[in-house]
């Protein structure tokens, strides 16, 4: 049973850390909990902050087909795109098995996988690097270096990143947030943000350009150090992306539900 309480709780922990990442970004955005599903929608050019989960553990086929059709049904609502979560633990054998045909008669298309993954981490030591500075996000310049590099990452447009991030106060203190920098210049981020009694892991990235340098594990240590020095909480939890899912084990992470990112097809 411990498999499928780490998965609800990699769940539950995209439901609160999503509920203060949209309503930051505006204060209007849609947020329910609705049977089954839980809506995080900005709907604002910045695609993760426009999100819906299933939420319920156990789902059959059966459900999991009605719960696909009303997850949908919210998204072509909307007027900039989006994801669907789908954390593949959370389902019953014969609902894994159906969900990529499902998916598709709901007219939904496979973005791309990643992994829900937690720690209960010892105590850190100072992170450093030898290529990197690191300096925390306090100001709009650094905040839109943050945005800039998730784009980078992740095949944005910059404008994307930036209507996600630029002008949030809660970035720019409630949030752990750290760039690292080469030689004064912006190459990499992670953050961290205190989520019921956890310290979550929020939009790693390393500028394309200077990967494979150790970049990302860096600054990821970094924030989850900050964070644990301020709050002084251990357990911490991440959802990583096939790039990531390798790097996170070295610091202590492991995975308990493979995450299916899931948007519209037409």
């Amino acid at each position: 049973m411990r498999d499928i309480a780490d998965a609800i709780e990699s769940m539950e922990q995209l439901a609160t850390v999503w509920r203060a990442m949209v309503l930051d970004r505006d204060p209007r955005a849609d947020v329910r909990d609705l049977p089954g599903i839980a809506v995080r929608w900005a709907d604002c050019r910045f695609a993760f902050w426009n999100c819906v989960t299933l939420t319920e553990a156990g789902a059959d086929a059966g459900v999991l087909k009605q719960r696909l059709n009303e997850a949908a049904e919210i998204m072509r609502a909307k007027s900039h795109p989006g994801f669907l979560w789908v954390f593949e633990a959370l389902l019953d054998d014969g609902a894994r098995a159906a969900l990529g045909a499902a998916a598709e008669q709901a007219g939904l298309r496979y973005a791309f996988p990643g992994t829900g993954m937690a720690a209960d981490l010892p105590p850190l030591p100072e992170p450093a690097h030898p290529e990197l500075t690191f300096a925390r996000v306090d100001s709009d310049d650094l905040l839109r270096a943050y945005a800039d590099i998730n784009s980078r990452a992740y095949g944005f447009p910059l404008e994307d990143g930036r209507d996600g991030l630029a002008g949030s106060s809660l970035w720019k203190g409630g949030v752990y947030a750290y760039v690292g920098l080469r030689d004064g210049v912006p190459v990499t981020c992670a953050a961290t943000v205190e989520a019921d009694g956890r310290l979550f892991v929020v939009l790693v990235a390393t500028d394309p350009a200077w990967e494979r340098r150790g970049y990302g594990e860096a600054v990821t240590r970094k924030a989850l150090y900050e964070g644990a020095r301020a709050t002084g909480l251990t357990r911490a939890t991440l959802h990583a992306t096939a790039a990531g899912a390798p790097v996170y084990p070295r610091i202590g992470f492991r995975p308990n539900s493979g995450i299916g990112f899931y948007s519209l097809a037409d």
